[in-house]
Parts: structure tokens; C-alpha cells; sequence
């Protein structure tokens, strides 16, 4: 549905420049559609009324620093999406995208002057909660700000599936791959805490780490011969005992496809015979090892091995929630797209296809007129930093109409 008629001057006020783009209805609805899906997927389904304090410490949610509360030098705290409306509405935030794990500290010991108002009983601190430089808008190993002022050169932002800092892609040590060919990447400091995940790159890094070339990649080459060395592999990785057990067959190939989709979490069901160890499978076979960061194909994870030595050496390493699919990002987006997602009418497109053409191109105008002049209002609060709350957008709509309503006098003025 074309915004114009073809040959038609456009009705109203448009201005009627012969160089405007012509934008169709359907562009627009579509451009609109895109931005709300994106802004549920960034949110992932957490609750913008009430303070999710009550329910522990949320798997992942939306969360934020305030930087007028809590500013560099002070203790590190992260709040909720509600409380970053109600409580800190008029305060300098930092978005933090999502943490795993984490309490919202709104209103606890951290913050000297401010009580939360959505949930004011709250404990002193949640020891269970980890911070990082991001809580004071630094990023990266680098330590910068994002977006940073200084930097000249466009690079893009990663998230380290462990860490869950955020790196540019020129900090990695690697160059990445295209952002459609990864779904996770590790950075360099991680790959060294978690240095069994050399052994899984060889078979799912993307690209796959399998060139065996220490001089020309200035990589290291591991091999584990079979015998005593490979079976003491996993406890010197893990901190952990256990007894020599016999080899047993792989039974499941890498490169198989996985059945789990992204939009749901698989079970975790026990096995009453002890699997074959995956890991001490790889570690028998050369691999790769460098100082870079590496990137991860989508369910990954499912292939990790969760023998029990493998489960033991996890948690001695604090990475648990790498056998977890839920824990993915593509996870926590799906269920903010898929919460919120409706089958309801679109009643606008209603209203549209009642109309004619020149009233398309009348309601075309008042859109164009709505875009500018709410964009131009919402661009003061981001260059403020501060967050937008219901009254603003009240004030914008109750002055538009103001506007709208003074113009149309006008025109009938000069009409009559």
C-alpha cells in the first residue's frame, strides 16, 4: 500500500517537496513491528512493574547500573527493569543487557540515600550476586566506555559467554566470523580458566581449530598420549580424584546435527550406565591450543560431557551453566519474544484499509510530523542519560495535540 497515489499531489500540510522518498504503510508497520520485537527480545520477558527481588536470583533478566547512586569508586550494584523506572527513573544508567544469576540490589546497603520504593524490605547485600567493570560503564580489556567518544574506529561489541564481559572484536586476539555463522564466543582470559574447551574447539569452534601447525598459527599443539597422562587429564584440570576406569567406545560423533531447538531447554535426564568421557576423548587426539578468544556454533553446549568427573570438574571451575542450554542468551530472547508474543488483529491495519487514498496520504503526514517530532524529544533524555517514564510521553502527546489543534484553527482561519 503505496503512501502516495501516483500523480496525485499529496493532501494536508506534507510540504509537498518533489524530492521526498515515498514510504508505503506497510514499511512502516513493518519497521515499527521490527523495533518492538527486538526491544522484547533485549528485555527477555522481565517484568517493568514489579521489582523481581522477590524471586531471588533471576536466571537472566534486563538489568542496569545507576551511576548517580553507585558512581565509580563506590561499591558495584545492578537494578531490575522495574526499579529502573520507578526508582531511578531521573538517574544516570548504565545497560547492562543481561546477567545470569543475579538479585537486584535497589535499595540494599549499596546505596546510602535511596530506599526502593517497589520493594523496601530487602537484605543488606546478595552475596550470590558477581560484578565486573561494566557496573560502572567500562567494557572491554580496555576499559572503556560504550559507546566511547574517543574511539574513531566502528568495531563491534562481543558478550563472553563466561565472563559475560563485553570485548570489541579487535580485542579478541582473532578476527571474528561473520555474526551470522557464531551464536557464543569465549574470550582469551576465560579459554585459559576453562582450558578443557581447547579440546571441544578442535571439533566445534567456528572455525574449527584442527590445523596441527604450532610455528606458522603460533599456537601449541597437546597431544595426551593414551595411558597414565590421559587418565589423570580431567582431575588436573578439575582439582578432583577419582579411579582409573576403562576406556570406553565414543558413542556420540561431534559433527552430528542437534536436535534441541534454541527456543527450548532440554531436560537433563540421568543415565543409569556411566557414558564414555567426551572429553578424555578429544584430549587423546591433538588439538590446538592459542592466546585467543574462540567462537561457538549454536548448541554447543549439548556436546560438552556430563560424565561425572566432567560435572565435578565444572563446578570446581564455577562454569556449571555451561552444560545449560537455558542459560544461552538465544534462550533468555526467545522467551522475551515469545511472552509477549500475540495473534490478536492488528487494529490499525483495520482502520487503514477502511480508508481512501487520500486519507492514507493524510494519516502518512501526521505520522511523518509524529516520527520528527518525537524522535527530536526522545533524543534529550539519551544525550541526558536518563530514562524516559510514562509522564514524559503524556507531556509529548498532550503538547502535540496542543499543536495539532492550533494548526487546524489556523487553516480554517484562512479558509473561511
Amino acid at each position: 500500500m503505496e503512501a502516495a497515489a501516483e500523480g496525485a499531489e499529496p493532501a494536508g500540510g506534507c510540504g509537498g517537496g518533489a524530492e521526498e522518498p515515498v514510504v508505503s504503510l506497510a514499511e512502516v508497520l513493518a519497521e515499527n513491528e521490527e523495533l518492538e520485537k527486538e526491544a522484547r527480545a533485549v528485555l527477555g520477558g522481565s517484568d517493568h512493574e514489579r521489582c523481581s527481588y522477590s524471586q531471588g536470583a533471576v536466571k537472566r533478566q534486563a538489568l542496569y547500573a545507576c551511576s548517580t547512586c553507585t558512581p565509580p569508586g563506590g561499591e558495584p550494584a545492578g537494578i531490575c527493569l522495574a526499579c529502573s523506572y520507578e526508582c531511578h527513573g531521573t538517574h544516570r544508567l548504565f545497560e547492562l543487557y543481561t546477567k545470569r544469576n543475579f538479585r537486584c540490589d535497589c535499595g540494599n546497603s549499596k546505596f546510602k540515600n535511596l530506599q526502593c520504593k517497589l520493594l523496601p524490605e530487602k537484605g543488606k547485600v546478595n552475596s550470590g550476586n558477581k560484578y565486573n567493570d561494566n557496573f560502572y560503564g567500562l567494557y572491554c580489556t580496555c576499559k572503556r566506555p560504550y559507546p566511547d567518544p574517543e574511539d574513531e574506529i566502528p568495531d563491534e561489541m562481543i558478550q563472553c559467554i563466561v565472563c559475560e564481559d563485553w570485548f570489541h572484536g579487535r580485542h579478541l586476539g582473532a578476527i571474528p566470523p561473520e555474526s551470522g555463522d557464531f551464536h557464543e564466543m569465549v574470550c582469551q582470559a576465560c579459554m585459559n580458566h576453562c582450558h578443557f574447551l581447547w579440546a571441544y574447539a578442535s571439533q566445534l569452534a567456528v572455525p574449527a581449530l584442527t590445523k596441527v601447525n604450532s610455528l606458522e598459527d603460533e599456537g601449541i599443539v597437546l597431544k595426551v598420549e593414551e595411558g597414565e597422562e590421559q587418565k589423570k587429564e580431567i582431575k588436573k584440570e578439575g582439582g578432583v580424584e577419582h579411579q582409573e576406569t576403562k576406556e570406553e567406545k565414543q558413542t556420540e560423533q561431534f559433527n552430528e546435527p542437534s536436535t534441541s531447538s534454541g527456543s527450548t531447554c532440554p531436560e537433563v535426564v540421568a543415565k543409569s550406565e556411566e557414558p564414555a568421557c567426551k572429553l578424555r576423548e578429544l584430549q587423546s587426539k591433538q588439538y590446538l591450543k592459542k592466546d585467543t578468544a574462540t567462537f561457538w556454533p549454536l548448541n554447543w553446549r549439548s556436546k560438552l560431557c556430563t560424565c561425572e568427573d566432567c560435572l565435578k570438574m565444572y563446578s570446581e571451575l564455577e562454569v556449571q551453566f555451561l552444560t545449560d542450554e537455558c542459560d544461552t542468551v538465544l534462550a533468555y530472547e526467545n522467551k522475551g519474544t515469545s511472552d509477549q508474543e500475540t495473534e490478536r488483529r492488528d487494529p490499525l491495519m483495520d482502520t487503514l484499509n477502511s480508508m481512501n487514498r487520500v486519507q492514507q496520504v493524510e494519516l502518512i503526514c501526521e505520522y511523518n510530523d509524529l516520527k520528527t517530532e518525537l524522535t527530536d524529544y526522545l533524543r534529550r533524555f539519551a544525550d541526558e542519560g536518563t530514562v524516559v517514564k510514562r509522564e514524559d510521553i503524556q507531556h509529548f502527546f498532550e503538547e502535540f495535540q496542543s499543536r495539532k489543534r492550533r494548526r487546524t484553527n489556523r487553516m480554517q482561519y484562512y479558509c473561511s
